[in-house]
């Protein structure tokens, strides 16, 4: 089954001259994405793979002799993996000077690799787009209506929303995809990099995190837990979010001495990862940490939901040294806004204290399983 995609009509981000980069997670659905749409594409194309060994050869040489007739005659060029090609950014800026009239498409999992390749190179030349886990509001785009996506949160929240995961009812099927996703292809491109061997010391990483969503974490207890320096444990967060596998959070502060900004949050790009890494499927009412998978949910839904709607904002938590919190802090249009996820509606729930005081103008909202489609879409 072919899910609906906001991005599914690429012909709306596609511009002669210019390189269209679509970034994401393995397994997220961009190869289907490009494919599906060049099924309806008017313009001549060439489809090709950065797994290509001639491809690679070609396109590495910065030979304009070799790289501007690989083009020659084409309107659209879609490479994927094009993170496999060295020097890539350089020969894609080639061809968009060069053969202004053409449109470029250029697909990769690991942004570490690929936007380090493309980012000066492709200055002013390129837009770029980021391809998650299905998002609710995508699953809105005809799949299921309000009243459907609220019965099957559960699943969501055990599963998470990887396109495979969603298109089987099997929990045991479900559970086998997560697990390969983990072993075989989440962090496939970190261990391609010759500088990180410790493969152990990345998933004790994860691991520890995983127990931690929606937890401020210490590198310091990071680095004690797991044996290694400092600078080393920073080095591999950094890698995993280059990856797309965690997103880290800062604390919002006003330059308050009560305000703690030392520490930072982590959350999983899927929660059926964060559940696959320390394999816990079991049903949501037999689990402990319900609030924080909620918390990781709600969190990426929106990070989302702001991609498709164009909405630029800064986002934080926002915590006390007297322990009063909110889970996400938004900052855009010159406004603050503040979200606390809850996962049960039996306590109503109102703005801390210190909230209100510090911040009269900002507003607050209490995120939960009855309004929460309303945030994200």
């Amino acid at each position: 089954m072919i899910y609906p995609r906001f991005y599914a009509d690429l012909e709306k981000y596609i511009q002669p001259g210019k390189v269209l980069l679509i970034y994401g997670p393995r397994r997220t659905g961009k190869t289907t994405l490009v494919t599906e749409y060049l099924k309806t594409t008017k313009w001549r194309y060439k489809l090709d793979s950065g797994d290509n060994i001639r491809t690679q050869h070609t396109l590495s040489s910065q030979d304009f002799s070799q790289i501007l007739p690989y083009a020659l005659d084409y309107d659209l060029i879609v490479i994927d993996e094009a993170q496999n090609i060295p020097n890539i950014g350089m020969a894609l800026k080639i061809l968009v000077d060069q053969k202004p009239h053409l449109r470029i498409i250029a697909t990769g999992s690991s942004s570490f690799e690929l936007a380090g390749q493309v980012g000066e190179p492709l200055t002013g030349r390129k837009r770029t787009i980021t391809l998650y886990p299905i998002a609710q509001q995508e699953l809105l785009l005809g799949i299921h209506n309000r009243f459907e996506l609220k019965q099957h949160l559960s699943d969501y929240l055990i599963f998470g929303s990887y396109p495979e995961t969603l298109t089987t009812d099997s929990h045991r099927k479900k559970m086998e995809i997560l697990e390969d996703i983990v072993n075989s292809y989440l962090l496939k491109d970190i261990f391609t990099l010759e500088t990180v061997k410790a493969s152990k010391t990345l998933l004790s990483i994860l691991k520890l995190l995983a127990f931690q969503v929606g937890q401020q974490v210490s590198f310091n207890e990071l680095s004690s837990t797991l044996g290694v320096n400092i600078r080393t444990v920073k080095r591999y967060l950094d890698l995993l979010e280059k990856a797309f596998v965690i997103i880290s959070v800062t604390g919002y502060s006003r330059n308050l001495r009560s305000e703690v900004t030392s520490k930072a949050k982590y959350y999983f790009l899927d929660t059926g990862i964060r559940n696959g890494i320390i394999q816990q499927y079991q049903d949501l009412d037999s689990r402990n940490d319900i609030g924080n998978l909620w918390e990781n949910f709600i969190f990426i839904e929106r990070l989302k939901h702001r991609q498709f709607s164009s909405l630029y904002a800064n986002t934080y938590f926002w915590r006390t040294y007297s322990q009063q919190e909110i889970d996400i802090v938004e900052e855009h249009g010159g406004k603050l806004f503040g979200y606390e996820c809850k996962w049960s509606e039996k306590r109503k729930n109102i703005a801390p204290k210190e909230w209100k005081i510090t911040y009269p103008e900002a507003s607050f909202l209490v995120v939960t399983p009855k309004n929460y489609l309303d945030y994200i879409s």
